[in-house]
């Protein structure tokens, strides 16, 4: 699914249920990371982190550990960027060499509503009622969901190049629909806070795409260098 999102210099990963993904694989240190968590949690760490080293493997880059480091925001080796994600049943890793692109963020999730209250936590007044113009037009998308996910995408490709927190409240973000059958399009997060600078430009907005498919919604964003 987020394959289809990016562009061909990144490496995307995925995989669907974690039975096959055995945790006595990860390194010494990362093991260490959710020794105290429950199974499932091991199991979705273990699983999203075998994907990256089957993406790093794929890009030429020999298998290292994945640990979280400030806010939790995945450590790579130098020589890449990327971004992981995972839900119920699902998960993926996509990395590029930092040569090709900036910084990317991607994320899934269940294809259903946001729980009760959520929306109001994380939406701006303009995002909310452009929601409503989409539910007119297409009741049966979570298009909440969506913006959602995409508001994730954007704070992970963000971070990479910031070191600092982007709220919710301060990108505001536009869902376009694409043509064409199936559910994809793209979307826009205009900055409401001073952006990064990245190819000695201050960045206003960041770009990304979105499609919805076997259960789950899918967003990512990418960062060119120019």
């Amino acid at each position: 699914m987020i394959e289809e999102l990016l562009p061909a210099p990144v490496v995307v990963v995925e995989a669907y249920g974690y039975d096959e993904f055995d945790e006595r694989r990860l390194f010494p240190e990362e093991a260490a990371v959710v020794a105290q968590a429950i199974g499932k949690r091991r199991r979705e760490f273990a699983a999203v982190r075998s994907c990256a080293r089957r993406a790093m493997g794929k890009l030429g880059v020999p298998p290292h550990p994945v640990l979280p480091g400030e806010r939790g925001a995945p450590r790579w080796p130098e020589s890449l960027t990327g971004s992981m994600t995972h839900c119920d049943g699902y998960c993926a890793a996509a990395l590029a060499h930092v040569g090709d692109l900036a910084s990317l963020g991607i994320d899934a999730e269940p294809d259903g509503p946001l729980p009760e209250g959520v929306l109001d936590a994380v939406a701006l007044p303009a995002e909310r009622e452009r929601l409503l113009r989409l539910a007119h037009d297409d009741p049966g998308t979570h298009w909440d969901r969506l913006l959602f996910s995409a508001k994730e995408s954007v704070y992970k490709a963000w971070f990479p190049l910031t070191l600092r927190w982007l709220d919710f409240f301060e990108a505001d973000i536009e869902i376009l629909v694409g043509p064409g059958e199936g559910l994809h399009g793209t979307f826009r997060a205009e900055l409401l806070v001073p952006g990064p600078v990245v190819g000695g430009r201050r960045l206003g907005h960041l770009d990304g795409r979105w499609t919805v498919g076997r259960g789950l919604l899918a967003t990512a964003v990418t960062v060119p260098h120019d």
